[in-house]
């Protein structure tokens, strides 16, 4: 089973992501922020993360994806993007942490879907 881990500091944002994704036998795992998120990928090692870009603490989410990425037991991790911030230099900023994908707020449950299957087949 392909282990999803929603990284968001909003509870009803990571709400709906899991329940879009409950229906297609992932298992999801949720964290607030990047620390928390950072701690749960070395425990579960998932196959794709959605990660928020604006999130309290230490790391917003471009720097926890470095991390991520410069990490050998994760990078091979998928990281998507999912964040309000649609300007294009946050695109590329995006893509320059590692990113594989980048999905903007709102977004749909069928783009939420199409986006995950894409990563996890």
């Amino acid at each position: 089973m392909k282990r999803v881990l929603i990284v968001d500091d909003q509870s009803d944002i990571r709400e709906l992501i899991r329940m879009t994704l409950e229906m297609e036998g992932v298992d999801i795992h949720e964290a607030n922020d990047g620390d928390e998120c950072m701690a749960l990928a070395k425990s579960i090692h998932p196959d794709l993360i959605l990660l928020d870009v604006m999130m309290p603490g230490s790391m917003d989410g471009f720097e926890v994806c470095r991390r991520i990425k410069a990490n050998d037991s994760l990078k091979r991790a998928k990281i998507v993007m999912l964040t309000a911030r649609s300007h294009e230099n946050d695109q590329q900023e995006g893509a320059r942490s590692g990113a594989n994908g980048y999905l903007t707020k709102p977004f749909s449950p069928r783009q939420l879907l199409s986006v995950v299957a894409g990563y996890l087949s």
